[in-house]
């Protein structure tokens, strides 16, 4: 793009291109995204005090996103941190609501640690943000809140289920990014209101960080007011067929929860016929630990 050669750039002195192995925070602390204040190359990728793992430190990282799916490269200059979602009370807001973060079992793409759920509060902005608050009282939000991490960690084992055909090339699948997408109705749901099935209340489009390459899943959620409270609700989680790889995996998967179901082996892996797959369950509330933000 007419940028200066580095043969150009040698010669004035001014500093070339960051090595792809280096630590984009500790270099970036002189201000300049090259070199190190001491005039070193740079702080190699091998440095301990580095933030960021190793595997996002190359150009083709597929950057580190929040729970409202923007991405978050841009660090708070004060700490070298991503910025702090705000937990600010909403105006009109007749009581204060928790701000506390339950930490979830879900990998997080672009780091080492896992997603942190929103809060009540935030939770409750969200949904007045989004003009989605009208019947929403504050003494309902922990019960909101727990419902709907519930339901993600739900979600993440059934894509982890997925990711299993391809534990052999990458065994430390992420989520990286999620964005909900209620008034877009899926095919596979559409197809099925056709047959007399409900529609879903809500979908989700889940990015999954496969080692370096974003794998995306549709997820349909089904709430049936027919049956008891701990079997009201289902989830349909499938990778979108962005590719002919994800058609394959549709056709493996319901492969082994047939073999599952009829307690046989599989006939492509001659694995035994047990697969969480097979099931369909409501999800359970899973164990967390609280985290504060």
């Amino acid at each position: 793009m007419g940028g200066t050669s580095s043969k150009e750039a040698s010669i004035s002195g001014a500093p070339g291109p960051m090595n792809p192995d280096d630590c984009p925070v500790l270099n970036s602390r002189d201000g300049s995204g090259g070199a190190s204040p001491s005039g070193a190359a740079g702080t190699s990728g091998a440095d301990s005090n580095c933030p960021i793992p190793e595997r996002y430190r190359r150009g083709s990282s597929p950057g580190v996103y929040n729970v409202y799916n923007q991405r978050i490269d841009e660090l708070d200059p004060t700490n070298n941190m991503p910025r702090s979602a705000a937990q600010h009370m909403w105006e009109g807001q007749q009581q204060p609501l928790s701000t506390d973060r339950v930490k979830s079992s879900i990998p997080k793409g672009g780091t080492s640690d896992s997603w942190l759920y929103p809060s009540p509060q935030m939770f409750y902005n969200a949904l007045m943000r989004k003009g989605k608050g009208e019947d929403v009282t504050e003494d309902i939000m922990d019960h909101v809140v727990n419902a709907h991490n519930t339901m993600n960690e739900a979600t993440w084992q059934r894509v982890a289920e997925w990711e299993r055909l391809h534990e052999d090339v990458c065994p430390d699948a992420r989520l990286l990014r999620f964005m909900g997408r209620p008034d877009d109705l899926s095919p596979l749901a559409r197809i099925k209101s056709w047959g007399g099935k409900q529609l879903p209340f809500d979908r989700h489009d889940w990015w999954v960080d496969r080692c370096g390459r974003e794998v995306r899943y549709v997820i349909d959620f089904y709430y049936n007011e027919n049956r008891t409270v701990d079997e009201a609700f289902e989830l349909e989680v499938r990778p979108a067929l962005d590719s002919p790889g994800a058609l394959l995996d549709r056709v493996k998967m319901n492969i082994y929860i047939q073999c599952a179901r009829w307690g046989v082996p599989c006939p492509l892996t001659g694995h035994s016929g047990k697969f969480n797959g097979a099931s369909n369950a409501s999800p359970s509330p899973p164990q967390r630990t609280q985290a504060q933000q």
